[in-house]
């Protein structure tokens, strides 16, 4: 019996790993993947204010003007889907005396309506701009040009920063007498800004130059940041 006891400490303790603190060993790189391509369509702020003794005429007179705009944007094949309210705001217009000082004088009442526009025919642009302002537009501002589905361009800097992040894997695990392993994690960052105008534009309805436009390109990129194993060659 003493025998046999002793056997089965031994199978006990030779069934235990050798190596059981033993970390996998691991490489951590990033990767980061770039696209660029031009824009396919612009977002622009209009819309028109408006001032008058009362609310009511204010009012009536924004209206009036923003019927033209929208007809405008009709005319220029502009979709419905396209134009969303942003803003619309009726407020008082106080009295100021000789030192530009606000007194609690109520003189008149101000009106602005405020409408994003996508603008999907940038050759376009520029004539639509320039009808807008004609048509009674007093705020156009905040252009910035776009990718409509950005998704296919930004999968294509997915597949370029994956494959730096390989690339740059291999060579540290070469470097290190060693090979790459499976993946274990992977993280992205991804960016993405529209491309804005250097500034907004203040037009004069009286203004009747075409507005010259320039699109240039928009960049994605995309960094991924990846942990593979590292075994031995």
């Amino acid at each position: 019996m003493r025998f046999k006891h002793v056997t089965i400490c031994l199978l006990t303790i030779l069934s235990t790993p050798l190596f059981a603190d033993e970390q996998p060993r691991t490489i951590s790189v990033s990767g980061q993947g770039k696209v660029s391509s031009p824009p396919d369509m612009a977002r622009i702020q209009t819309g028109v204010e408006t001032q008058a003794v009362t609310a009511k005429d204010a009012l009536a007179s924004n209206n009036t003007a923003m019927e033209k705009i929208l007809d405008v944007l009709k005319k220029h094949h502009v979709a419905s889907k396209d134009v969303q309210t942003t803003s619309f705001n009726i407020s008082p217009v106080y009295k100021r005396d000789a030192r530009n000082r606000t007194l609690t004088e109520i003189v008149g009442y101000r009106v602005q309506n405020q409408v994003q526009v996508k603008v999907r025919n940038l050759p376009d642009l520029g004539k639509v701009l320039d009808a807008l302002v004609q048509a009674g537009s007093n705020r156009v501002s905040g252009i910035s040009f776009g990718v409509d589905d950005p998704n296919g361009l930004l999968n294509q800097a997915r597949s370029r920063a994956m494959a730096v992040a390989k690339s740059r894997a291999g060579i540290y695990a070469q470097a290190a007498a060693a090979k790459v392993g499976k993946i274990r994690t992977i993280s992205e960052q991804a960016s993405y800004i529209p491309r804005p105008m250097q500034r907004g534009m203040m037009l004069a309805a009286g203004d009747r130059a075409a507005v010259p436009i320039a699109t240039g390109e928009l960049n994605f990129s995309v960094t991924v940041h990846v942990v593979f194993d590292l075994a031995e060659k």
